[in-house]
């Protein structure tokens, strides 16, 4: 019999960590080829990871809610046959002590194995501090086990990007603290001009006879914490625009029967819209932007967020890329392939990140206008009504007259850090030009 290790596969471009949410299989349980072992989440998406072979697992490396790094390993398969063979030559060894981890300086260090001192009775950490201070999911699963609150986290100096506390950072506090050789720095105090604000403390909810009390899911949990942290980083400024699309209405109208036919696709406005969007960037690109502390990132990709809502009421984003240089048929099919496996779970984590510029149809559950929340680290957001019908003025050679048109309001929310008014109201009142003049007679 031989041993191979299950690892924490990488699972996007930027994503380095996991949660493992769920052990569908037990230590002695037997496993086939690309059965399903367990279930983790990143920031992005859940997904599960299989049994590489046939075999039986042996051992379990970490339990659930344990953050994983990619390229560790997660569990011992015992498998009949050899075992392969690493770089060197020798048999991949099942590891019986504690994981190894990559250290700062790039040596191998075995990750120490934290008891729970009193994670039970410490306090939720939050990802970004009331001073913006930013800890990510690893740095908050090692305070969680050793006791830390949010306020003692909050001194430990850090040597990452943007002073950010690193998980060497934590491990080095930690073993100082143990020792009793050193303390955390303390946070040197603000000019009351420079001091930011406090997090307005939440007060007690009152509960009455008949609530009913509902734990947020995972998911929910995620983008309430994204929502509140978007509106603590950007100045939200929404400027408005109505929009006559009656000749997209008409045009969809006529068109949309043969190209089911033909391509098999429904064409849907979204897809029209998300052209339009695209053109408007080309024309006007400081609205495809980041903001990095005092610089500004200018994306050289169209990237559109497609916000979609899922079955369970909450929300995820999948990103059309490079959505300029895709005509409307590769617009439409992305589209709707994007939306539908958004609602069937079945996204990879690379699908919904990288987004540049986002676009949120409300008017799927009939409004006709909203203020949408920036998708941090994007700077603008534009939210698309429902179409109604409604009495307009129609201009002619001939004089004004009063007809029935088809109008859907626009609106943009964008950081006023970087986009001004001025940029801001021009680019959604060209994104409505752009879509007022639509070809009627367009070939598709």
């Amino acid at each position: 019999m031989a041993e191979i290790e299950l690892t924490m596969p990488k699972m996007g471009e930027s994503v380095a960590e996991a949660t493992i949410t769920k052990w569908l299989k037990s230590e002695g349980d037997k496993v086939e080829a690309e059965e399903p072992v367990l279930e983790i989440a990143t920031d992005k998406v859940d997904s599960e990871i299989p049994a590489p072979e046939e075999g039986t697992i042996k051992k379990i490396l970490f339990q659930e809610d344990d953050v994983v790094q990619v390229g560790q390993a997660i569990a011992i398969i015992e498998i009949d046959g050899e075992a392969p063979t690493s770089a060197n030559g020798s048999p991949a060894a099942a590891a019986e002590s504690a994981p190894v981890q990559e250290s700062s300086n790039g040596q191998a260090a075995a990750a120490p194995v934290a008891e729970s001192k009193s994670s039970a009775e410490s306090s939720e950490i939050l990802k970004h501090s009331s001073s913006g201070k930013f800890f990510s999911p690893l740095v908050r699963s090692i305070a969680k086990k050793e006791g830390l609150d949010q306020a003692e986290l909050e001194k430990i100096p850090g040597s990452g990007l943007n002073d950010r506390l690193t998980k060497d950072d934590l491990l080095n506090y930690l073993e100082q603290r143990e020792s009793g050789q050193g303390q955390a720095a303390p946070v040197q105090a603000a000019s009351p001009a420079s001091a930011p604000a406090p997090a307005p403390k939440a007060k007690a909810v009152t509960l009455d006879s008949g609530d009913e009390v509902i734990q947020m899911d995972r998911m929910r949990k995620m983008i309430s914490e994204h929502m509140v942290d978007s509106k603590r980083t950007s100045a939200h400024v929404t400027s408005f625009v109505e929009a006559d699309v009656s000749n997209i209405v008409f045009w969809r109208e006529k068109v949309k029967n043969d190209f089911q036919k033909r391509e098999g696709e429904k064409i849907t406005y979204t897809p029209i819209i998300m052209e339009a969007v695209a053109q408007a960037i080309k024309e006007m690109p400081m609205v495809n932007v980041s903001v990095d502390g005092d610089t500004i990132i200018k994306r050289k990709h169209i990237n559109l967020g497609m916000a979609t809502a899922l079955p369970s009421g909450n929300l995820i984003v999948p990103v059309i890329r490079d959505a300029d240089q895709k005509n409307l048929i590769g617009l439409s099919k992305e589209v709707n392939d994007l939306a539908n496996r958004a609602r069937n779970n079945k996204l990879s984590p690379d699908e919904i990140q990288g987004g540049t510029f986002t676009v949120t149809n409300v008017g799927t559950f009939g409004n006709v206008m909203g203020t949408p929340i920036i998708n941090q680290p994007q700077v603008a957001i534009m939210a698309v009504g429902a179409i109604r019908k409604k009495p307009a003025v129609i201009e002619t050679p001939f004089g004004d007259t009063i007809g029935v048109r088809h109008m859907m309001f626009l609106s943009l929310s964008y950081d006023h850090r970087v986009v001004d008014g001025s940029l801001g109201g021009q680019f959604v009142k060209r994104v409505a030009e752009i879509l007022e003049d639509f070809d009627m007679d367009r070939k598709i």
